[in-house]
């Protein structure tokens, strides 16, 4: 091919992409979300006319503003609980010198391996009224109420121990990068450890803490497992439970979801403008020549190192209680997990594997038997159906985010004017609140009336499941774009001018050059945004539908019809097997990303070569 040849077909290349990114952006990420902001507006009051401000005056004189209060309590106390504690875990198991921190790092980590609605399942099964822990404590106390694990208390401290894994990822990262030379300087000085913490290396983490402060916040105001399992009034579960309602229920059920939707928009935008602004101020350490690697301090004084253990052994309680017992119990049967008492002889595999028949005495004293009552987590059709459909939805998106992010950041790097508004509308979704563009999906594509669709309505039968892998691509661009940029970083540039020398084209140069350098990174990406959709129980439940039931909504209707008539016997044990079946699943998907798929180019080859060797050797002999 001609060199004419080849600039054409890249110019053709690039108009298609350009239209391709133009169509992703206005038609599923500006579009629908302007839909939702203008549906507020138009509302027809009792004569049928338009009324613009019937929604908000609604808002001012209903109860809806209790949802947006209560948002914000949650938010504002999220962040003092979970800075507090999770800054605690870090210090306890990378700054102090403390017996068994390596024990205590694998249980503060246990939120890594499971979250969401499985987390918040596994936390009702030890507390809720008739709970493991809760049984324990009112036979302790006779006069204890057993419904003391609800509402907001409730939420707050399954919240607060659920959201400390971004500390012990990024905090960590950041307390392991402090200079020791300065902390030893302080201590010359004659500074004991807690001053040296407080003066010299809480200063050098603020960045970091600020930065985990605004998402806390996010967090908070956009939770929706806790609040809707456990029961409190938040904005989300209010939309969700909005979205699903009609006129004949309720008052413009639809706008007023809508309008809560761009309210928690609203806090959101500001949170993140704040925080940009923030990091671009820049914040600079300065540290010594030869940097040391931090040396763990001794904590001098016994009664403060007593006291110290305790605290952090109460919390590896915390955390490693629920995650130990839940195993237990996956493998206990169905009388046992009734009773909720561990049985010696009651070891099964029923939660996991099989089906049985389930006899029982009626108030007349007949016996009945129910077919196939109590099933297995992989004899369960609608537990299997919920992981297929997890699995597809799960892998789709993040497949196709990575796809999309890729090309993104080959375009970004050869174009810098206009590589920048690319850049900025990938980043767009991270300015809005999950709960909004996926409720503006469900509204915006409810229709036959959408013609950059074709016309389709995506919001009926299996058209969901589209629907569905498109708000998951989204809401993931950002993040994607965020760690796969960073890759594109450690490309030579010279590795492709030679390439091009050589006669090679873009897509050979990018296939057989750029890629197998950026494609650790890639791997990891899709391995974190997958590890993440595959129990994400927020934006399906915005889409609930048969065609559309994911993995979580299962398990979340396993807490609802455990016992209902007989039927269903032993939904709290495939509960179980189901909360350590995601456990398996992402451990072994952050084995593979932090474990092996963390070495480096160098450390691969060695591995290969090594494997090439004993083969080699097997051969021989």
């Amino acid at each position: 091919m001609t060199q004419t040849g080849k600039q054409s077909g890249a110019r053709i290349w690039k108009i298609l992409l350009g239209f391709g990114f133009c169509y992703l952006f206005f038609g599923f990420m500006l579009l629908p979300c302007l839909n939702t902001l203008t549906s507020i507006f138009t509302v027809k009051n009792a004569a049928g006319q338009t009324d613009p401000t019937a929604v908000i005056r609604f808002f001012l004189a209903g109860n809806m503003k209790n949802y947006v209060f209560n948002s914000l309590k949650l938010a504002v106390c999220l962040v003092i609980t979970v800075n507090v504690v999770g800054t605690s875990l870090v210090l306890l198991t990378e700054y102090f010198d403390i017996k068994g921190a390596k024990i205590l790092r694998l249980g503060y980590m246990t939120t890594l391996i499971y979250s969401g609605v499985a987390l918040v399942t596994g936390y009702m099964f030890l507390y809720d009224h008739d709970g493991i822990l809760t049984n324990l404590l009112v036979r302790a106390f006779p006069g204890m109420n057993p419904n003391w694990f609800s509402g907001f208390k409730a939420v707050l401290f399954t919240m607060t121990f659920a959201c400390t894994s971004n500390h012990m990822l990024f905090l960590r990262n950041a307390i392991r990068g402090i200079d020791y030379n300065t902390v030893e300087a302080a201590r010359n000085m004659g500074a004991n450890p807690f001053v040296v913490l407080w003066k010299v290396v809480l200063p050098t983490l603020l960045p970091t803490l600020f930065s985990l402060t605004v998402m806390t916040l996010i967090t908070g105001l956009c939770a929706m497992s806790a609040p809707t399992i456990i029961g409190y009034d938040a904005i989300n579960p209010e939309i969700v439970r909005l979205a699903g309602s009609t006129a004949a229920d309720e008052a413009f059920p639809q706008a007023r979801a809508a309008l809560l939707s761009v309210i928690l928009a609203t806090f959101t935008i500001i949170l993140l403008s704040v925080l940009t602004h923030y990091e671009r101020k820049g914040h600079y350490l300065s540290v010594s020549k030869t940097k040391a690697k931090l040396v763990k301090q001794k904590i001098n004084n016994p009664v403060v190192n007593v006291l110290v253990h305790i605290y952090a052994y109460v919390l590896f309680v915390i955390y490693a209680t629920p995650v130990i017992l839940i195993i237990v119990f996956s493998f206990q049967n169905y009388g046992a997990i009734k009773m909720k008492t561990l049985d010696p002889t009651s070891w099964t595999l029923i939660n996991y594997f099989g089906k049985y028949d389930f006899e029982y005495k009626t108030p007349r004293g007949k016996i009945k038997q129910t077919s196939e009552a109590v099933t297995g987590l992989f004899s369960n059709a609608r537990a299997v159906g919920g992981i297929k459909v997890s699995l597809l939805l799960s892998v789709a998106a993040a497949a196709l985010a990575c796809l999309i992010v890729v090309i993104a950041c080959t375009y970004i790097f050869k174009h810098k004017k206009s590589g920048t508004i690319l850049e900025s509308a990938l980043l767009f979704p991270w300015l809005l609140p999950t709960i909004l563009i996926c409720y503006s999906y469900r509204i915006f594509f409810n229709s036959n009336d959408v013609w950059y669709v074709f016309g389709k309505n995506l919001y009926l039968g299996k058209n969901v499941r589209i629907l569905v892998i498109l708000a998951y691509t989204v809401v993931k661009l950002p993040f994607a774009l965020r760690m796969i940029k960073a890759s594109f970083y450690t490309i030579d540039p010279e590795l492709e001018d030679a390439a091009k020398n050589l006669g090679s084209g873009t897509i050979r140069t990018f296939l057989r050059v750029k890629l197998p350098i950026i494609l650790p990174s890639v791997l990891a990406v899709f391995a974190l945004v997958f590890n993440e959709l595959f129990s994400e129980y927020d934006m399906s439940a915005t889409f609930h539908g048969t065609e559309a039931t994911t993995y979580a909504m299962v398990i979340k209707a396993m807490t609802q019809t455990d016992q209902r008539a007989y039927y269903n016997l032993n939904a709290a044990g495939r509960q179980c097997a189901s909360t350590v079946f995601i456990m398996i699943v992402s451990g072994l998907i952050l084995y593979l990303v932090y474990g092996v798929g963390s070495r480096d180019l160098s450390e691969r080859l060695a591995a290969k070569e090594k494997r090439r060797k004993r083969r080699e050797l097997k051969k021989r002999v």
